[in-house]
């Protein structure tokens, strides 16, 4: 397990997470097919060259998986209960085939869970940038985490 607890989040922390990731023609393709979103902006070179953005760009919901993904070694792995939602989600700028995107998660606050013993509510927000220092996705989030001590333990 090497996931954060509850205790180990300290309020105002920026973690700069180590992993990166180059997006491909092939996790636009597979994502895109998957949830079955045929919007010819991720598909269609042609159709991108025609848009505002001059060309394809990727799926949102891949950017939004990888900048939520890419953090999960480094603070909840095998830490966490659950997601509790998503309080905002933005895309400053497209991310598009080849772009390489970094991630750093800012801890936005914390406090115990009043139902759940042992546990305690942590807000993140996850910044995802590309190789030119671009905000491509912003997400603020709470995650239900387990706490390090146990009650009665």
């Amino acid at each position: 397990m090497s996931g954060m607890f509850y205790e180990d989040f300290e309020v105002g922390a920026v973690i700069r997470h180590a992993a990166t990731r180059t997006v491909t023609e092939t996790d636009n393709l597979l994502i895109t097919s998957l949830t079955m979103n045929v919007q010819p902006l991720h598909l269609d070179e042609e159709f991108g060259k025609s848009s505002m953005f001059g060309s394809r760009i990727v799926n949102s919901i891949f950017t939004l998986g990888l900048v939520t993904g890419i953090p999960v070694a480094e603070t909840t792995l095998g830490t966490t209960l659950g997601n509790l939602g998503f309080e905002e989600v933005t895309f400053p700028h497209p991310v598009r085939i080849g772009d390489t995107l970094r991630v750093e998660t800012e801890v936005l606050g914390k406090r115990e869970s009043a139902s759940r013993p042992g546990t305690g509510i942590v807000r993140l927000e996850h910044r995802g940038l590309n190789q030119r220092d671009e905000l491509v996705c912003r997400c603020r989030r709470a995650a239900l985490m387990r706490q390090r001590v146990q009650p009665g333990a």
